[in-house]
């Protein structure tokens, strides 16, 4: 059994929020964490779990002009620098009923509405993914960070908990 996280990140608090998830995971199953970039057009076939997650902008996830947007809020070079998770599941190719889970990160204001989680939940069961969880959002302080406390351990937890549920469900060859 093996999961994949691929994530997007801008000034790396979703990439820390994926780390975090990944070592939950790994508790239960081998685990690979990966920036979009680098992330591959389809998932091995030995890949179990697809785990997806990136930064909510503007209510939803990154687009060209965002991501351009985001590099002026920084000296530091972003994380990630190409096509976001958007591009990356519109080439997505279909799965039949392979289990997948959605993350986002987002400013640490709960009524805002918007997540770029729920959209990246909405492509994945398009492409024919299996939810094994409702969409998870990890909060940021403000917008280029850092982390809200005490929240990569609530990403290793969900991780945890992704493992645990992916370990029985294949103990149980569901």
């Amino acid at each position: 059994m093996r999961a994949l996280i691929v994530y997007e990140s801008m000034f790396g608090n979703t990439r820390d929020v994926a780390k975090a998830i990944a070592e939950g995971l790994a508790e239960y199953v081998a685990t690979d964490a990966v920036e979009v970039g680098d992330a591959p057009v389809e998932p091995a076939a030995d890949v179990d779990l697809l785990v997806v997650g990136g930064p909510t902008h503007v209510l939803g996830l990154t687009r060209p002009k965002t991501r351009a947007d985001a590099a002026t809020k920084t000296e530091a070079p972003l994380e990630s620098r190409g096509d976001g998770l958007r591009e990356w599941l519109a080439a997505l190719p279909p799965a039949d009923r392979r289990r997948a889970a959605a993350f986002d990160t987002r400013i640490d204001v709960r009524w805002l509405p918007g997540s770029a989680a729920r959209g990246v939940a909405k492509r994945l069961r398009r492409r024919g993914y299996r939810l094994i969880s409702p969409a998870h959002s990890y909060y940021v302080a403000d917008m280029t960070g850092p982390l809200a406390d005490g929240e990569l351990e609530r990403a290793r937890t969900w991780g945890r908990h992704l493992g645990f549920d992916l370990a029985a469900a294949s103990l149980h060859g569901t």
